[in-house]
């Protein structure tokens, strides 16, 4: 049985040969026409005129008649086939967006459910112990940085998700100012590592008094986002390690981590929305394919371009290149 969302491009094909089909009857009766049109004029040529060279005169002026009826017919199909396959491969290519972005819509919906569902059933199953158990303080103290956790990762999804329609609707705007960028991503570091807790070992190579004019409402989202994917796939006890630097007259911040690494195929591909490489029904890893789009999106509306690079020995690194 042929899944659903085939059906429409192959009817959209039955068309498109169906088309062909008559295009090529219609060539093939107006050659015949021309033809018999042709046969017609030179025996009435022969029966109305006695003299042999006007004969022959009149004959070769049809004849040469009927080779320009048959150049403009071809030129006229010719031309015609041209926009009819233009048309065809602009139609085809559309499905086949449409196809890949339900897949994708399909997918953020049930990372989504689940990334929704995880955390709410967590915090609600530590709050419940908290209330029907008389537990020690330090058990008490675990349950709810749990909780704070869950409800963390619960908010952080709501934002990228509020972020994401903001950026589709084209509704956001940035409030830069001048920063001391060094201090300020160092500080904004030391707070995530704590919040993350990450089982990996974070370096920090941060250039004193680097400043770039940032919006310190979004600017966050960049390196949160980066951080994250870093930390999720990523080994214990790997390396995650993040540069700022000034490079020439821009500023150049990095994220590098030793996991599993994208293959080359998949890096034009990351950064478009809702896309995560694999199937959301037998992925293992957390997400909802918004992170790294917004993460371009906010890069360039800081003047900045987005590079992603193979890490050395191994696994990945994000580049953002500042522009000052």
């Amino acid at each position: 049985m042929q899944p659903k969302s085939s059906r429409p491009l192959f009817l959209f094909y039955i068309l498109v040969a169906y088309v062909l089909v008559q295009f090529a009857w219609w060539g093939y009766l107006m050659i015949q026409q021309n033809n018999e049109i042709y046969q017609l004029k030179s025996t009435i040529n022969l029966l109305h005129h006695e003299d042999p060279q006007l004969v022959i005169e009149q004959g070769n002026a049809l004849e040469k008649k009927l080779h320009s009826r048959w150049m403009m017919i071809t030129g006229e199909g010719l031309v015609f086939f041209i926009l009819l396959s233009i048309a065809f491969l602009r139609v085809r290519n559309t499905f086949h967006k449409e196809a890949e972005l339900a897949s994708h819509q399909k997918n953020f919906l049930l990372s989504v459910t689940h990334e929704l569902k995880s955390p709410i059933a967590s915090a609600k199953l530590q709050l419940e112990t908290l209330l029907k158990h008389d537990l020690e303080k330090e058990k008490q103290k675990e349950l709810l940085t749990n909780a704070i956790s869950d409800t963390e990762r619960l908010n952080k999804l709501v934002e990228n998700i509020l972020l994401a329609s903001k950026i589709e609707n084209k509704a956001h705007a940035l409030h830069r100012e001048n920063v001391n960028l060094s201090e300020y991503l160092e500080e904004g570091m030391k707070q995530t590592i704590l919040k993350f807790n990450p089982k990996q070992k974070v370096t920090l190579d941060i250039q004193p008094n680097v400043f770039y004019s940032i919006d310190k409402t979004t600017f966050p989202s960049i390196i949160l986002n980066l951080f994250e994917n870093s930390v999720k796939y990523s080994p214990a006890h790997s390396m995650i390690k993040i540069i700022l630097k000034e490079q020439g007259n821009g500023v150049v911040l990095s994220v590098s981590d030793e996991g599993v690494g994208i293959p080359d195929a998949e890096k034009q591909n990351i950064f478009k929305k809702f896309y995560r490489v694999g199937n959301e029904e037998t992925r293992k890893e957390k997400g909802t394919g918004l992170g790294l789009y917004i993460v371009k999106y906010l890069a360039e509306e800081h003047l900045g371009t987005v590079l992603v690079k193979n890490n050395s020995p191994r696994g990945t690194m994000f580049e953002i290149v500042f522009n000052a």
